[in-house]
């Protein structure tokens, strides 16, 4: 047993799969201690914002908490928050309108954003424009009143007697220095579309989607375990009807019966655990016929043949006989299950068929809520992107495990 894990761990591969995702799973415990709370409040304003933006956090009843984003100098604010490409929509939605541009220049910013004012209507569909493209404009109609606010942002301090009180005003037009103000907090990858902190959701969403994958691999992993076993072991009519069984779920494609099954439950019953087993129900198959395979080279060894001459039982002799003899090759399996269910809920919540999305995030649901609300074409990466090069990263690292205990113990792939 040492030596198998000294060659374990000898192996390049698994070794550096394994880090990624020990580091990963680091991450997902100790971020949410410095940084606790549901990661799917809202902490800002319910648009995109950028990474790096500062939040104020006021907290009168230690229960509640408002947020507001600190105010910049105002031409700074216009120019960072108003790009080139929002000032070219702006005139387009002008011209669909029937709306004169002429004599308009898109860089001067205080006309363009009263001739705005003046005639967007947020509850008009213009004829031909697309639903995205509407829900654009009143996304930037939005931010455009976020903008052009003159509320001035209270800075609040708990006096002697444990009240809060106002301990200063910040105007729209002030440069502030966050180092001042006491409670104010950065958000690295910004807000997503209802103004939730991204870096706490995807961490939430990692662990969630982790745990889906270990439930859909333990699942699919027993289930083509066992029937691979009997199949493989007793063979005859017990071997014809569990392939029947197999052939019938290998001829439908699992991904299909995946979305059939997910769908007839309906969203109310879809929680995360739910539909984890699901998806180790339909994805079990490969890994019985695997499992058989390999069993049916074993079940004539000497060994095993002593063993039925012993007059050992069935289940006795095929998990100590024959599962030790397999066990490499199951943790294999297993890997590749939990890796495959991870990806699985991706695609079943990028069709709107996942996890509620009233309790936890999962990976999935966040590509689906930047999908719903085009974050791919506004040019907010941060609500996607993260998100894809985390679900890279666990499955190379996971693949990268599965490779090195392959090189490990099938040994025609040594060097």
């Amino acid at each position: 047993m040492k030596n198998t894990l000294r060659q374990v761990f000898h192996s390049p591969k698994f070794v550096a799969g394994f880090v990624i995702f020990v580091a990963i799973l680091l991450t997902l415990i100790i971020y949410p201690l410095f940084n606790p709370g549901n990661p799917l409040e809202q902490i800002g304003v319910g648009t995109f914002a950028k990474p790096g933006t500062y939040v104020s956090l006021y907290d009168a009843t230690k229960t509640k908490t408002e947020t507001l984003r600190l105010p910049d100098a105002e031409e700074k604010r216009l120019a960072a928050r108003l790009s080139s490409e929002d000032r070219v929509a702006m005139v387009e939605w002008f011209n669909v309108m029937n709306i004169s541009v002429e004599g308009l220049d898109i860089e001067d910013t205080d006309s363009l954003l009263e001739l705005w004012r003046q005639n967007y209507d947020p509850s008009v569909r213009p004829k031909g424009m697309t639903s995205a493209k509407i829900n654009y404009y009143k996304r930037l109609n939005n931010q455009i009143n976020e903008i052009g606010g003159t509320d001035s942002v209270i800075i609040a301090d708990y006096d002697d007697e444990g009240n809060l009180t106002q301990s200063m005003t910040i105007s729209t037009n002030d440069y502030v220095n966050t180092k001042n103000v006491a409670n104010v907090k950065t958000l690295p990858l910004g807000t997503d579309n209802f103004g939730r902190d991204v870096l706490k959701e995807i961490v939430s969403a990692t662990g969630t989607s982790i745990r889906i994958g270990l439930i859909a691999g333990i699942v699919a992993t027993i289930i083509g375990l066992t029937f691979g076993l009997l199949a493989g072991y007793v063979g005859g009519v017990v071997d014809d009807i569990i392939m029947f069984i197999t052939n019938i779920f290998t001829v439908i494609p699992s991904f299909v019966l995946l979305i059939l099954i997910t769908y007839s439950l309906g969203q109310e019953q879809r929680g995360a655990a739910v539909v984890a087993t699901v998806i180790g129900f339909t994805s079990w198959t490969w890994t019985a016929r695997s499992v058989r395979s390999q069993v049916i080279s074993l079940r004539n060894r000497d060994h095993v043949n002593l063993s039925k001459l012993s007059g050992h039982s069935l289940i006795r002799i095929v998990l100590m006989d024959i599962l030790p003899y397999i066990a490499s090759y199951v943790v294999m399996a297993f890997i590749l299950q939990v890796s495959s269910g991870i990806l699985a809920e991706a695609q079943l919540s990028l069709l709107g068929l996942g996890p509620k999305t009233t309790q936890v995030p999962t990976l999935g649901l966040m590509m689906n809520w930047a999908m719903l609300y085009s974050a791919h074409t506004n040019g907010s990466w941060w609500a996607y992107f993260p998100v894809i090069l985390v679900i890279t990263l666990i499955s190379f690292s996971l693949n990268l495990m599965n490779t090195g205990l392959d090189q490990v113990f099938n040994p025609t792939l040594r060097d």
